[in-house]
């Protein structure tokens, strides 16, 4: 039997944590034995999974340390500095676990300068994989990493393929350890039970909203939506009584009130908060709204697909207009491009009856994203089949 490990430090719980967790579980539930999956918990970010950890016979190695728990968790350089603090923690207990455990794989979906820079200087047995998610910045640090590293990397994973297209153009990988990966999101199993849930949390909360415009995702820079919010605001003076409901938390929770306050939407725009069950939310809108800046092909709009809700997102690299058949399967917009989005609601309004055949590519699309379609994909990578 052969050892995976999974590395994905996190301070918040951002959707990369989710498709971690989906992949190793994947992983173990269908390799029939073939493979033992163990996963690092760093900064506790798997403690209230370990429960399903131990349904699924995965490992949780723990080497986190107390000054975790009080790293903030927001800003850019704030964050960047909690980071730093964990790599510089991290290093010798990752070291000792590698060498003492000596895993046939170590896949790295986040902080993977770490173990990349680790594998560089003392050459494990291991085979290292990395994951590139969204649309990463490539700045100066991190391209000479990649390309240093290359060589000593067993493979590079994408979830999307426009994200593989622009990777091979920057030639800092070996363009025959480039795959495409599909991550984990639609259990379909988990969906039903969710649907049948008696959702009070919803029934009380919509009882004064009703049709409405939904956005879900973390209240960050990332996911625009100060521009949401401002093109909204212009799609009102069309439609006076429209509603756009916003779940999430975040860092710009506050500006975004301020702006929602400064534009008179108090009665139309709201920001819902976290919610530990988005499907009855998605059910019963009218469309989903995507304005981030980047993406992959994230759990909202797959799981926005499968629940037959519309999708209209914003043109971002990398995943939406791979995911939305150009346009084929829902409507794209420019991001930050002024009346851009009023447009695309407005003929959304108009065209509302008529969109079912978009809709139903959408669901389509979604059904590549299941847990069954992934472990196929990662099985073949890890052994060497592609």
């Amino acid at each position: 039997m052969k050892t995976v490990f999974y590395w994905s430090p996190c301070l918040n719980k951002v959707g990369t944590v989710k498709s971690t967790l989906n992949s190793a579980i994947s992983l173990s539930k269908y390799s029939k034995e073939k493979y033992k999956v163990k996963i690092i918990n760093t900064c506790g970010e798997w403690d209230e999974y370990l429960e399903l950890f131990e349904k699924n016979n995965i490992n949780v190695i723990n080497f986190r340390f107390k000054l975790f728990s009080y790293l903030p968790k927001n800003g850019f350089i704030s964050s960047r500095i909690s980071y730093l603090i964990i790599i510089l923690f991290s290093f010798f207990p990752l070291i000792k676990i590698l060498k003492k455990e000596q895993p046939e794989f170590i896949i790295m979906h986040l902080i993977t300068s770490l173990p990349i820079v680790l594998n560089n200087l003392l050459k494990f047995k291991t085979k290292f994989i990395l994951r590139i998610s969204g649309y990463p910045k490539l700045n100066f640090f991190r391209k000479i990493l990649w390309k240093i590293s290359s060589k000593n990397l067993f493979c590079v994973t994408c979830p999307t393929r426009d994200l593989i297209k622009d990777l091979k153009k920057e030639e800092i990988f070996i363009e025959d350890k480039i795959f495409y990966l599909q991550d984990a999101i639609i259990n379909v199993q988990n969906f039903i039970k969710k649907n049948k849930e008696n959702n009070n949390e919803f029934k009380s909360r919509i009882k004064q909203f009703s049709n409405y415009f939904l956005s879900v995702g973390r209240l960050t820079k990332q996911k625009n939506y100060s521009y949401l919010i401002s093109e909204f605001a212009n799609f009102l003076k069309y439609n006076k009584n429209e509603k756009l409901l916003i779940i999430g938390e975040g860092e710009e929770k506050q500006q975004l009130k301020k702006l929602i306050k400064k534009k008179d939407l108090t009665k139309n725009v709201f920001l819902i908060g976290q919610t530990h069950n988005v499907y009855p939310y998605m059910k019963n809108a009218r469309a989903l709204i995507l304005s981030s800046l980047w993406e992959e092909v994230g759990f909202v709009i797959v799981e926005a697909a499968f629940s037959n809700l519309f999708v209209i997102s914003s043109n971002c690299p990398n995943g939406p207009k791979e995911f939305l058949e150009n346009g084929r399967a829902g409507y794209l917009f420019e991001s930050n491009k002024k009346d851009n989005l009023t447009e695309k609601l407005l003929y959304f309004i108009q065209e509302e009856k008529n969109l079912q055949n978009l809709t139903i590519k959408a669901k389509k699309n979604s059904a590549n994203y299941t847990p069954f379609r992934h472990y196929l994909s990662l099985q073949k990578i890890l052994s060497n089949e592609n």
